[in-house]
């Protein structure tokens, strides 16, 4: 079964009906692939998920995780790292406190990533790091920073490439030992994010879409990497104007490689590389 437009329609707007979700601006194109998916997992039809949506606000919630997008990775995409390490985290370097926000964490370690970075170039205590994400299940994963040891084994090769080599000098080399960040147990298969950085993170649950800043900070940086290419224009204006507004002068955003801030929003930033610097 395909899903047509009246599907989708009909889809969103029952979604809006029994829930605080609106997923109207949300690319149709992705929306279908993701809805269609549930449809399959569920072996029902689009009448028969809303019907069980109706009676079900658990099931509603359930769904909507299954649709929101959850792809995240150790040291994801290194270039961007890089240029993290080298031209963009440096900036906040004399600040007293650096404020960063994962909007769109998933399970997180995109956030460790970023705790393990500031903590090699000396500026973990003096950071404050906030995550946020629509799917709940996701977040536990976040909070716990427990996670499969041999799912996550090729993505080791991204913390040797970001924290041990230096791609401006391949000759510089620094040993740091996996052990300083996380414990493996590769007969349980899990990798354990140390205490201090599971201890730190501030989590909460927050749509994009429907929700400001809920963690009433102005922030040096914004992560928001892959989320908002499952949204249409429109929506894409309407979530940078929130980071615009809750980022300091010259505050950073950073957007997934595939990403880019068209219209309105462009002349109020400059780019550099996969970063945008508030003008």
């Amino acid at each position: 079964m395909t899903i047509t437009d009246l599907d989708l329609q009909y889809f969103v707007s029952s979604l809006k009906t029994l829930s605080r979700y609106d997923l109207s601006n949300y690319s149709d194109k992705s929306l279908k692939r993701r809805l269609q998916k549930v449809l399959e997992d569920y072996n029902t039809t689009i009448i028969g998920l809303i019907n069980r949506m109706m009676n079900d606000q658990l099931f509603v919630e359930k769904v909507v995780r299954d649709i929101t997008v959850n792809t995240t990775e150790l040291f994801r995409d290194p270039p961007v790292w890089h240029l993290l390490r080298s031209r963009v985290l440096p900036r906040f370097k004399d600040n007293s406190t650096i404020n960063i926000w994962h909007a769109g964490c998933s399970t997180g370690q995109e956030v460790y990533s970023m705790m393990i970075l500031l903590h090699e170039m000396g500026m973990f205590d003096r950071a404050k790091i906030f995550a946020s994400d629509i799917n709940t299940d996701v977040l536990d994963t976040a909070k716990h920073g427990v996670y499969k040891y041999r799912f996550n084994l090729n993505y080791l090769d991204n913390f040797d490439k970001v924290i041990k080599q230096n791609p401006l000098n391949f000759d510089e080399y620094k040993d740091v030992p996996y052990e300083k960040y996380f414990d493996i147990d590769k007969q349980k298969d899990i990798m354990q994010m140390k205490p201090f950085l599971v201890s730190k993170p501030i989590f909460r649950k927050h749509d994009l879409v429907t929700e400001g800043n809920i963690f009433y900070n102005k922030f040096d940086l914004i992560m928001c990497r892959n989320v908002i290419i499952y949204f249409n224009y429109a929506l894409q204006n309407k979530v940078f104007e929130l980071f615009h507004s809750n980022l300091y002068p010259k505050g950073g955003l950073v957007l997934g490689l595939h990403e880019s801030i068209l219209g309105p929003w462009a002349s109020k930033f400059e780019r550099l590389g996969q970063s945008y610097v508030k003008k």
